[in-house]
């Protein structure tokens, strides 16, 4: 049976995989929809799954996508590891424009639920760090958002100096919460 742990946001969960190891090695049940539906009293399906593999100090992120292409997040660490930021982006939250910080690595055995409503980064803690990710909404460009990493508003500390991130050319150029307008209202519920 899967552990549900709590995090700071209610909405985020920790996932703890239950492994079942032998002398040939270990089984371990990575996703269950039912389950998954339980915890959330809500019907959730995932169409896509992305991977990434990162050198340490690869910072991706923060991104999101903005409704009706918003998508809920899960997220397994297949090696290496990372600490992941999530930033709540709901308008009138308690938590709106406060963020988390999780530290994962592979031999942890968790998996990260991000709901909709929050952007999603992460910084890879060491060479070949993989994750996979399944998403409950296909990629849409149109839809597509990211805020800068180092914003001062959000007050991130990637606990690596600037000179040492690996940053893509677009996440560089990703704007300041300042300059942006459209988040998401917490009153909604954008699973209907």
């Amino acid at each position: 049976m899967m552990q549900i742990l709590d995090t700071n946001f209610k909405e985020v969960k920790l996932l703890k995989k239950r492994i079942f190891s032998d002398n040939r090695g270990y089984f371990v049940e990575n996703f269950h929809q039912q389950k998954i539906e339980e915890f959330l009293s809500k019907k959730i399906s995932f169409c896509q799954e992305n991977e990434s593999c990162s050198k340490k100090h690869t910072l991706r992120g923060l991104h999101y996508q903005m409704h009706p292409f918003s998508q809920t997040k899960l997220i397994n660490i297949i090696s290496g590891g990372i600490m992941d930021i999530i930033v709540d982006l709901r308008r009138n939250s308690p938590t709106f424009l406060k963020h988390i910080k999780i530290i994962m690595y592979a031999n942890d055995n968790l998996q990260l639920f991000i709901p909709r409503g929050f952007a999603h980064g992460f910084i890879a803690l060491e060479d070949f760090t993989k994750i996979s990710y399944m998403v409950d909404n296909f990629y849409n460009p149109q839809s597509e958002r990211g805020i800068l990493y180092n914003d001062p508003l959000l007050g991130i500390d990637w606990e690596v100096e600037d000179k040492d991130i690996i940053l893509s050319e677009k996440d560089s150029c990703l704007p300041r919460i300042k300059d942006i307008e459209d988040f998401f209202d917490y009153s909604v519920d954008y699973y209907e």
